[in-house]
């Protein structure tokens, strides 16, 4: 019953509108610009919605911008190119390009984005910003190099500088891009009386610098006609095979819950907004309804433990979900969405637009830690053989060549050891600390390397010490190996690396291997190359024990645990860790929200990789408890409930709620009562329109 203004749901969709697909969140995004845009934008529309438009920044359907149709000139050298001359294109299609975001191509943009304007929309997002750390090779990348650092083009993977470069003018680019679509575009609405909002849906900066792509990240935080992001993580990001203990696998839940942590980063302390993505599907056709629905849930979780958002995309593409036959397990017939698989996904949906909860309360009290990660991890992503394998979720991870550089050890080595003994581990933007003084205030300890990135500026050593000198904690952890420490960068020629210039900012001794006092707060420098920590448990166990003494000397009580969860307001959110074995017994009065039955839970034992959304029957009285749909038109009175229930055509909707006795008419509803509890579960077909609920007590 909550009203769209705060856009607190939306999805992305291709199709024309269809009463299979419509979900009824709160705002629709059209995807793409072609000659039905303006059709399909003006059905969406009397449907109900509020409007944006999305397209993709980087790749598209610009093909008469490519073969000489927009301006009499062909443009294929704006295509990224690798390294043998051929052109980097988008999933399996043969002609969408990645493109080098040349002033060129911007302006084409603009011309392209131009009359959307004119149609009304309240937003436009401009998708996945992308630039692949194997490309770099066109005329149109060779040119801007020599425009940006006033010399030669050098191979971006001959040497460990020249790559780092590339990744350097990459960002830039896409920057410059961004920047220059959304001031103009917006410019224009405003001399139009129109106020259009600019947003950029991107994956987490996790997520890119494992999948070796270069983004602009930290700096859609300082773009001035940026509104906002959404967060893409869903399971085809979050299941890429990472190490721990030893162990290749897939860590889907832990995974998610890490791109969500640095996810944030992108509009924390501001005033823009951020989105959260789910995707019911995922890109790789293949899987089944049952892996789908597995991994769905384990990154919805995932998100629902950072409170810190709660506005959600909630599905990309619906027509796949609901409209496209995927395999079942056992079975090599494919089939349509499950009826109760529909309702499921529905019911999180809908409760989702409930999570901005005043109240949050955080059943682990212990240690904050932060793991930084910096913009300049995804420059880094080079291998010195050349070609380092290429990966975008839709290949067998395990199968790939270059398998073990897309591990990403040296970040998980240091964040998956701290959250498996249960603690409340989160990334760090670590450009962040230059230009936002709160960018530390919820991390008691921090873990830093530069094994794997580099400050891009000696403030943010500056920025570090204050913070420990404040009585932060940090752990710097490296051996020095790292060939990008030779790079000409701000410290070179000064210092033999830039940890030597933080141990300096520090006051510190960086050749001590202990915990050093620094004003109110501490540091240590531990040795070591950050990936050694997935080796083993053993080596797990010492990561720990050093982050766990810090903790500890700042004041803080370490429990280890295998549970992770958030409550709130009504909602209890929680995970058992996998690879923590044992179990965690919840107990109290619940409604199980992932329960397309939406059943009543009174004791549940959750074992190793469990996962639970409940919500609390003793928190609130309100009578509206659940539904697989949108209510709205809500009336009651002592004798009378009456409501709408809007839903997709062609599911089954469940909805609970509190009364204080059964109905004595209920219509053609399906109907369950509990008496002891005073719950009411109504079951009938979806209908956009809305179903007329008229309930006599």
């Amino acid at each position: 019953m909550t009203d769209r203004d705060r856009e607190a749901t939306g999805f992305q969709e291709q199709a024309a509108y269809d009463e299979s697909i419509d979900l009824r969140t709160d705002f629709v995004m059209v995807y793409g610009l072609n000659d039905t845009t303006a059709q399909r934008i003006a059905r969406w529309r009397e449907a109900g919605y509020r409007v944006h438009l999305m397209t993709g920044i980087s790749w598209g359907t610009y093909q008469d911008y490519l073969d000489g149709r927009w301006d009499g000139s062909g443009h294929w050298d704006d295509a990224q190119t690798a390294a043998d001359g051929s052109p980097i294109l988008h999933g399996e299609s043969t002609d969408i390009p990645y493109m080098v975001p040349t002033f060129g191509f911007t302006e084409y943009l603009l011309q392209k984005l131009r009359p959307v304007i004119e149609l009304g929309v309240e937003g436009i997002h401009l998708e996945e910003p992308e630039f692949w750390a194997r490309a770099g090779y066109s005329a149109a990348f060779k040119r801007e190099w020599q425009a940006f650092f006033k010399e030669p083009w050098q191979p971006p993977h001959s040497t460990p500088e020249a790559h780092f470069r590339s990744g350097q003018l990459k960002q830039h680019l896409l920057s410059r891009s961004l920047d220059r679509v959304t001031s103009v575009l917006r410019d224009e609405a405003l001399q139009q009386g129109r106020e259009v909002r600019f947003y950029v849906p991107t994956h987490s900066l996790l997520n890119y610098t494992q999948w070796q792509i270069i983004s602009p990240e930290s700096r859609l935080r300082i773009l001035p006609s940026i509104d906002g992001a959404i967060a893409q993580v869903w399971t085809g990001t979050s299941r890429t095979p990472n190490v721990y203990a030893g162990k290749i696998a897939e860590r889907t839940f832990e995974t998610a819950y890490l791109e969500y942590g640095i996810a944030q980063d992108l509009t924390r302390g501001t005033d823009r907004r951020m989105w959260f993505l789910h995707d019911p599907i995922e890109d790789h056709p293949d899987r089944t309804w049952e892996d789908y629905l597995a991994n769905y849930q384990r990154t919805l979780i995932a998100s629902l433990l950072h409170p810190g958002v709660s506005r959600y995309e909630v599905a990309p593409w619906p027509h796949r979900i609901f409209n496209r036959p995927y395999l079942r397990e056992g079975s090599t017939e494919r089939q349509l969405i499950p009826p109760d698989t529909a309702t499921s996904y529905l019911i999180a949906m809908n409760t989702l637009r409930d999570l901005d909860q005043p109240e949050v309360r955080q059943t682990n009290e212990g240690p904050r830690i932060g793991i930084a990660l910096s913009d300049t991890a995804m420059f880094q992503r080079w291998s010195p053989g050349g070609e380092s394998g290429h990966y975008d979720g839709l290949q067998d991870a395990l199968a790939l060549e270059g398998r073990e550089q897309l591990h990403f050890s040296d970040f998980y080595g240091l964040a998956l050891p701290p959250l498996y003994d249960g603690q409340r581990v989160c990334p760090v933007q670590l450009e962040n600390l230059i230009d936002t003084p709160d960018a530390l205030d919820d991390v008691d300890v921090l873990v830093l390397s530069y094994e794997f990135q580099k400050p891009l500026a000696p403030g943010i050593h500056y920025a570090l010490a204050g913070w420990v000198n404040r009585g932060g904690s940090l752990l710097y952890v490296g051996n020095g190996a790292d060939p990008y420490h030779e790079i000409r960068s701000w410290w070179t020629g000064r210092y033999e690396s830039c940890a030597d210039h933080l141990a300096e900012a520090l006051g510190a001794d960086r050749k001590r291997d202990d915990v050093q006092p620094v004003g109110d707060g501490r540091v240590r420098f531990l040795p070591s190359r950050p990936a050694d920590f997935t080796e083993s448990p053993a080596r797990a166990a010492e990561l720990v024990a050093a982050i766990r003494e810090l903790a500890e000397a700042g004041g803080h009580t370490w429990e280890p645990t295998n549970w992770l969860s958030v409550q709130r307001g009504p909602y209890l959110i929680g995970a058992v860790l996998e690879e923590a074995g044992g179990s965690q017994v919840v107990e109290g009065t619940y409604l199980d929200l992932l329960d397309p039955r939406l059943g009543i839970v009174r004791r549940r034992e959750l074992g190793p990789g469990d996962l639970t959304w409940l919500r609390d029957l003793t928190y609130d009285d309100v009578p509206l408890l659940a539904s697989a749909g949108r209510i709205v038109d809500w009336h009651q009175d002592d004798t009378t409930i009456r409501f709408i229930c809007e839903a997709p055509r062609g599911v089954r909707v469940t909805t609970a709620l509190r009364v204080p006795k059964e109905p004595a008419n209920a219509g053609d509803l399906d109907v369950r009562y509990d008496g002891e509890l005073g719950v009411l579960w109504l079951s009938h077909p979806g209908e956009p329109g809305g179903t007329h609920i008229h309930l006599e007590l």
